[in-house]
């Protein structure tokens, strides 16, 4: 008998819904002619990116880890990571291959987890995981930054683009890496 999906609206589930509803307002701010849209959208951006660490903060410390959580959390980062990156691609502040890099690893790294789960094996997050998704958000900040300010050189902006997208591919394998097994 299947278990009921129960919505557990707690202190981190709620953390990241909020992080998920702040994803359709970075996008507005970047796709309007909004004075200083590049500013406000880093201010809006990091802050989303910061309830990441706080959803996780309060769900471990307060031991309230949900099966609605640990599908939330991870969804979130990738939808906000993803969000801003096509936004930054239609104002001509990134190219295409980045994204697509970034899309197809958290498909294939999705696939991979829903095929340990069907076994019930659950992929947690890995050192390599953790350091793309930080890697992103540098990235993206300092683009969003660079947009705003003439401070910001735009080649730095595009070296850390592709820097992250190296750590995405590296993590990527390393998840199949050390999944393999799920394959033989």
């Amino acid at each position: 008998m299947k278990q009921k999906f129960k919505l557990d609206l707690n202190l981190p589930n709620t953390i990241t819904l909020i992080r998920i509803a702040m994803i359709p307002l970075i996008m507005l701010v970047l796709l309007l002619p909004t004075p200083g849209k590049y500013l406000i959208a880093a201010i809006l951006f990091v802050a989303a990116a910061a309830t990441d660490g706080l959803d996780g903060y309060f769900a471990r410390s307060r031991n309230l880890v949900t099966s609605l959580g640990k599908f939330l959390d991870p969804l979130a980062d990738k939808l906000l990571i993803l969000a801003t990156l096509i936004c930054l691609l239609a104002l001509e502040d990134v190219g295409a291959v980045v994204i697509i890099i970034i899309l197809t690893r958290e498909l294939m790294v999705t696939g991979l987890r829903a095929i340990a789960a069907d076994k019930g094996i659950v992929i947690a997050a890995s050192y390599f995981g953790k350091l793309k998704t930080v890697s992103q958000i540098v990235a993206i900040t300092y683009v969003l930054l660079a947009g705003q300010f003439a401070v910001f050189p735009d080649w730095l902006g595009t070296a850390l683009i592709w820097i992250a997208a190296v750590i995405t591919i590296l993590s990527g394998a390393d998840y199949f890496y050390k999944s393999k097994e799920l394959f033989s």
